[in-house]
């Protein structure tokens, strides 16, 4: 039986796209162990089929945290026995690669990000440089991989000549819960809040909006956000929840009438993204307001599930919000849209490719 172990720096209880990869590969009969980190609140881990492993860092956040995962990370990984290791992303890219080299096994790269080019990397110089520089010394040194659209499989294959596979973030297919309806409707923003996610520019604009926004999610912009709650007098309108398990959100993606996908145009990650929100609203039937952009736009002009927008004005986001609300005939048929996309988008198709791409890693070899 072969052995996948597979390195991330969250806590694993809210990281969907590892929960379907480890899934799938533990239900194809290999050994999967998905390491992760333990934060301030980590909830109990879930019962599942495959292996996880938390480490501890007594730093949180920042230099230190991703000095000391990388070391901790580094030395867990050289004692573990695997046949393949798997980095998420440039931030475990380098304890990967030296432990496979060490211990002369394969290596793959999982790039969920276009990560040197995150909105939060490239306005600080410094930091720039320096997850650059880790792109351009290391990203070459893994010829197998996968990533989340085609953009940034092309991006790869431009800059370093890498040929990666295309795997979505899209959720399982599973029974549409019955909608429930809400007065006043619910709008649902779900995910990283994060810069670069529009959420300066959403916050303000809800004051003309006749909904209410419910935001799931925690990130590097939950300060930011609650004060613009606080300042524009919104505390009965937008509804903060942090992160919650895939069973407590879909509870409230069945009560809201539509999702929201805003990503600022301040760098190639953001510009070539296809984001997990954006397949788990076509999941629960939720027309959405999401971006103009590459990969959004291709989907839209296939299955016409989404208003897009080109920028994000508090006018803008207003207008295609309420658009969605009065428009009942466009609002019907987006959502008709979805529940016939959903049949397509989902990871009961998707994760055939990932089998795909494990099993020519070992092709020829006894499993």
């Amino acid at each position: 039986m072969k052995k996948l172990i597979f390195t991330v720096t969250n806590d694993l209880c809210y990281d969907q796209r590892m929960a379907r990869i480890c899934g799938t590969l533990a239900n194809e009969g290999y050994l999967v162990t998905l390491v992760g980190f333990r934060k301030k609140g980590s909830l109990p881990l879930s019962n599942v089929k495959y292996y996880q492993k938390r480490l501890y860092t007594f730093f949180r956040a920042g230099p230190g945290f991703y000095a000391e995962s990388n070391i901790r990370l580094f030395f867990h990984l050289l004692f573990a026995s695997a046949d393949v290791y798997c980095c998420i992303d440039l931030d475990t890219i380098i304890p990967v690669w030296l432990a496979a080299v060490l211990r002369r096994k394969k290596r793959v790269i999982d790039a969920h990000e276009y990560f040197s080019q995150q909105k939060e990397v490239i306005s600080r110089p410094a930091v720039h440089r320096k997850w650059k520089w880790i792109e351009k010394t290391f990203l070459p040194k893994f010829p197998r991989g996968y990533t989340v659209s085609e953009s940034i499989a092309a991006a790869f294959s431009q800059t370093y000549g890498l040929h990666y596979d295309v795997i979505r973030n899209v959720p399982r297919l599973k029974p549409l819960p019955a909608f429930r309806k809400t007065s006043p409707p619910t709008i649902l923003y779900q995910g990283a809040v994060n810069e670069a996610r529009g959420l300066e520019f959403l916050v303000p604009a809800m004051k003309n909006i006749d909904a209410v926004l419910v935001i799931c999610g925690d990130g590097n912009f939950m300060k930011q956000v609650k004060e613009l709650v606080r300042v524009n007098n919104l505390e009965k309108k937008v509804f903060l929840k942090g992160n919650l398990v895939p069973d407590r959100l879909d509870l409230i993606a069945a009560e809201a009438c539509m999702g929201l996908n805003l990503v600022e145009n301040s760098g190639l990650n953001q510009y070539y993204s296809l984001a997990n929100k954006f397949f788990d609203y076509i999941q629960a039937g939720l027309p959405q307001v999401t971006m103009n952009f590459p990969e959004y736009s291709k989907i839209n002009k296939e299955f016409q599930v989404a208003v897009l927008i080109n920028d994000l004005r508090q006018e803008t986001i207003a207008g295609a919000l309420n658009t969605l609300l009065n428009d009942e005939a466009l609002y019907n048929s987006l959502r008709n849209n979805c529940i016939r996309a959903r049949e397509v988008l989902n990871w009961q198709k998707e994760e055939k490719v990932l089998s795909a791409f494990y099993n020519a890693l070992f092709e020829g070899e006894v499993n």
